[in-house]
């Protein structure tokens, strides 16, 4: 019965660190992260007068880009 007591302490520890680890390596979701970056670049893209908005506004869609891969989104 002594290996028992033995094995139960040394497992005490390494269950407890899982949860912290799980808990930074949830990613936020897509709507909820560079929300300035999205109004300019939608605001840009509604209220252009060009034909083609895309390459007037192609800075701010670069910037929202950048931020939302500073996140792990692909856009």
């Amino acid at each position: 019965m002594s290996w028992f007591s033995g094995s139960s302490k040394s497992e005490s520890a390494p269950t407890a660190v899982p949860p912290t680890e799980a808990a930074p390596a949830e990613k936020p979701k897509p709507c909820c992260v560079c929300k300035p970056e999205k109004t300019a670049r939608d605001d840009c893209m509604l209220f252009s007068k060009t034909d083609d908005p895309t390459q007037e506004c192609k800075s701010v869609i670069e910037q929202y880009k950048a931020c939302m891969a500073g996140y792990g989104f692909k856009v």
